[in-house]
């Protein structure tokens, strides 16, 4: 190995790296939506709390808690039957470059 390589081959070295954490937004049709409540159980993050407010169709609908955390994993698009619901990545700018 030559001196001046700075690459690492160590795992241990690699695992210690901090991980990005994934953004996203996520989107509901709340006309769609019949209530179900499965996206607000389903998501890990606890991203989702239901609406005291009515759809047309006289559901309760989720809303976007202000203070969650979305990482995009999309369980509540997966567990929504009406598929009313779905999260996606946003790419965050780098504040670091300028």
């Amino acid at each position: 190995m030559n001196e001046g390589s700075e690459e690492s081959t160590d795992p241990g070295e690699q695992a210690a790296k901090p991980r990005k954490r994934t953004q996203g937004v996520v989107s509901i049709d709340t006309e769609r939506c019949k209530g179900c409540c499965y996206c607000v159980e389903f998501c890990p993050m606890h991203v989702l709390i239901m609406s005291s407010k009515f759809n047309a169709k006289g559901h309760h609908y989720p809303e976007v808690d202000p203070d969650g955390k979305c990482t995009a994993c999309d369980l509540c698009g997966m567990f929504c039957p009406d598929f009313a619901i779905h999260a996606q990545r946003v790419s965050k700018p780098d504040s670091t470059k300028e």
